[in-house]
């Protein structure tokens, strides 16, 4: 009865972080075991639970090569991190209630609602269903596109291969298993120019960063996209111009020396995965400094609300331009697909745009002092980091224990999402009932 009333006391933020952290730490002292790593060896402390956070947080930073240091068991156990983490504890624990004919509670739902982002807590159950068969039979259909060739390449290994990279992928997390056949730590490079792995993998980080509200509409009113939630319509037309451009300047500025069909599978690829996939294809070091400046803009990002995906998320850089264009036109609200943003949207946007700006910036401050690297570089990992994208330039694995700490707190931020940490940590004493006096203050 004391555990239940303490849990009543809890607002649903809190409950969504408790759910990440207990997840982390459970994964953490998994992965510690000596049958998690191929050396039968215990693993420390530390680095268990900078893997478990990253797996959970769907990141893809890591400080051990998936390949060469975690056994099969120990894969296993990232892999089902990397599911539950990427469909939401909360998500993963209301479909395993209802399953089990346990009635939910109208504060759980309220969780749940506010763990996929959904509109209104009424289905948000049925919503829990949805989200589970879309992702299997997504993560299905992608195992089965990448066998041909994987098996063809790795025999039956293969198969274990297609739906481990399957998952992490449309999981956004950026985890693969290459490192004993290719060599530790490189990922995807050995496929950069196979639009057999390439097309699969950007399909399934696609499909995991649209959102599943926008697989509802897709899936209920298929092309009548006018008939699309304006959420769904801005999530699909924002994807689609960071998309595009970012693999046009890359087209033009990182990859002129690669045969063309290689040439636009790398910059495709490159366009794609900053989404917080954290896979790559190219050799992030050797890109032009626009290329890594543009990559670091696009793991800020992120994907999309009630997604796989972490980072500021799609909608909140357009709110943010939509409200910009608004000022600009001296309008008194903005609007998107004919529609207005309700008031105080935009507060929102503005805020998480600070945080995130502000702990990406502080953290490369400081591992930079702590590490004496360049801020530089410093920068393109805190960004990985807070965005959830997992894409390096060979710092984290060299990094030291305080330097990790820092990233693993800028995982569990980005993937928890900002707004629900700081509603999680600042307690609210309801509605205001008065206001202060207006004075006006210059800007710009």
């Amino acid at each position: 009865m004391k555990n239940r009333n303490i849990f009543k006391k809890l607002s649903t933020f809190q409950l969504i972080i408790l759910g990440f952290f207990g997840t982390i730490l459970l994964g953490a002292l998994l992965l510690m075991l000596p049958i998690s790593s191929r050396a039968g060896e215990w693993t420390d402390f530390g680095s268990s639970l900078f893997t478990a956070t990253s797996a959970v947080c769907v990141t893809g930073l890591i400080v051990h090569d998936t390949a060469t240091h975690w056994s099969y068991f120990g894969q296993a156990i990232i892999l089902l991190l990397i599911q539950i983490g990427g469909l939401g504890v909360i998500t993963v624990a209301a479909f395993f209630a209802a399953i089990s004919g346990r009635k939910i509670s109208l504060m759980y739902r309220s969780v749940l609602q506010d763990s996929i982002s959904a509109p209104q807590i009424g289905g948000v159950i049925r919503m829990t269903g949805f989200i589970f068969k879309a992702a299997f039979v997504l993560e299905f259909v992608g195992a089965l596109m990448l066998m041909p060739t994987f098996c063809s390449k790795f025999g039956a290994e293969g198969i274990w291969m297609s739906f481990f990279h399957s998952i992490s992928a449309f999981c956004n997390a950026g985890f693969d298993i290459m490192g004993g056949k290719s060599g530790e730590f490189t990922s995807l490079t050995a496929f950069s120019g196979d639009p057999a792995v390439v097309l699969p993998i950007c399909f399934l980080i696609i499909s995991g960063g649209i959102g599943f509200l926008t697989w509802e509409d897709i899936m209920k009113k298929k092309f009548k996209i006018r008939e699309y939630r304006m959420q769904s319509k801005v999530i699909l037309a924002t994807s689609a111009i960071i998309i595009i451009i970012p693999m046009f300047i890359m087209f033009v500025m990182d990859f002129g020396d690669y045969p063309l069909k290689e040439r636009l599978c790398l910059s495709f690829f490159q366009s794609v995965t900053p989404r917080t996939a954290g896979f790559n294809t190219a050799d992030l070091t050797a890109m032009t400094s626009t290329g890594k400046l543009l990559i670091m803009v696009l793991m800020l990002i992120g994907g999309s609300p009630g997604s796989t995906a972490g980072g500021m998320k799609t909608t909140t850089v357009t709110v943010l331009m939509a409200e910009t264009f608004s000022v600009f036109r001296r309008k008194k609200s903005a609007k998107l697909f004919g529609r207005r943003l309700e008031d105080g949207v935009g507060k929102s946007a503005a805020a998480i745009l600070v945080m995130y700006l502000f702990l990406a910036v502080t953290a490369a401050l400081i591992i930079s002092g702590i590490e004496n690297v360049a801020v530089d570089t410093c920068l393109f990992e805190t960004a990985s980091a807070i965005g959830t994208a997992g894409l390096s330039l060979g710092l984290t694995s060299t990094l030291g224990n305080v330097s990790r700490l820092i990233l693993i707190g800028l995982m569990f931020f980005g993937r928890v999402g900002g707004l629900t940490v700081m509603y999680a940590a600042i307690s609210s004493n309801g509605m205001e009932v008065s206001k202060y006096p207006v004075e006006k203050i210059a800007v710009g």
